[in-house]
């Protein structure tokens, strides 16, 4: 696998094509970044987007997480205290979960962005955007029914933390997009470039296939779950035997999100997966790659039970580190 495979593996989307190929023709020392509100414990979204900062580490990039106190401040999620505790948490489950800490810099928010240079940006910024556009923007990450003014700012922070933080890729979900865009948008008002940028999949709720897994409603994995915990959450799983689901008789669409945590999560991280099968049934099952587990599932040749069971093995060896980071 080359560079330019390795960064754009399991991506939903790159902005731009050429931007990503001159990236991948001389990754060394180019540097990606993440940022998250500091939420306390890993789940299973995290752990996707840090499956994709493993992948740029090994193409050779450096990786800077944005412990992002000073939005989760503005998002309503507690008094600095508590966020910045919170976040020296979750620094070390990332690096539980296996991000190389000799390559990835962990910074707050508070580090750079209470500084007069980025506030008089973030001003000018403000001045270049409407209301309209930033409560767009935010659309797909706030929560409730009214937007509030640290709300609205909150976009414009996002944009600006590129150029402060000096990186080359901005990484994030697809919930994330509209952020990005308005970063191209806004930033060379200010004289700053437009930023790459590189977008993960959004994985269907667990329990139904539908929407968004996420961590505030249906059903979610996280560290703290133990091994018997995953067992039952992914046993309980919507899992139909096709990777293309009919949808609901509503017309909602649906995904299968057995088989996509097998391709986001498992198989990234091991180079082969095991299904473990009595003797009668057919013996054990190995694969090499995602394609083939989806396509004997496709066939009937493997059973969702059986593919239920490996899963719940693979997800509990990468969330265990991080579950006893946790008890620790």
């Amino acid at each position: 696998m080359d560079a330019y495979e390795r960064i754009t593996r399991n991506a939903a989307e790159v902005v731009t094509e050429e931007e990503i190929e001159a990236l991948a023709d001389d990754p060394d020392g180019k540097r990606a970044y993440v940022g998250y509100e500091p939420s306390g414990v890993l789940h299973i979204g995290h752990m996707l987007t840090a499956n994709k900062l493993i992948d740029l580490q090994e193409a050779g990039f450096e990786v800077t997480v944005l412990l992002a106190d000073v939005h989760a401040y503005l998002n309503d999620k507690g008094s600095f205290e508590e966020i910045r505790h919170t976040a020296e948490r979750m620094r070390d489950q990332f690096i539980a979960y296996g991000l190389d800490e000799s390559n990835t810099q962990f910074v707050l928010g508070s580090d750079f962005q209470l500084d007069d240079d980025y506030t008089l940006d973030l001003h000018a910024l403000e001045l270049e955007t409407t209301l309209a556009r930033a409560e767009r923007a935010m659309a797909e990450i706030t929560s409730g029914d009214s937007v509030k003014v640290s709300q609205a700012v909150y976009p414009l922070m996002q944009a600006l933390d590129i150029p402060y933080l000096g990186v080359d890729l901005a990484v994030g979900g697809m919930e994330q997009r509209k952020v990005h865009m308005l970063a191209r948008d806004v930033l060379p008002s200010i004289d700053r470039e437009p930023p790459t940028s590189l977008h993960t999949p959004l994985i269907a709720d667990l329990g139904t296939g539908r929407g968004k897994m996420s961590s505030s409603a249906g059903v979610t994995i996280s560290m703290e779950d133990s091994r018997d915990d995953i067992e039952s959450k992914v046993n309980d799983a919507y899992c139909p035997p096709t990777a293309d689901p009919e949808p609901t008789d509503d017309g909602v669409e649906r995904e299968n999100p057995v088989l996509q945590v097998f391709e986001y999560h498992v198989f990234p991280r091991f180079e082969t997966v095991r299904v473990e099968r009595p003797a009668e049934y057919g013996g054990d099952l190995e694969y090499d790659g995602y394609d083939a587990l989806e396509a004997d599932l496709e066939s009937g040749e493997l059973h969702p039970a059986d593919a239920k069971g490996a899963l719940a093995e693979y997800l509990d060896r990468l969330i265990a580190p991080g579950r006893e980071q946790l008890a620790e």
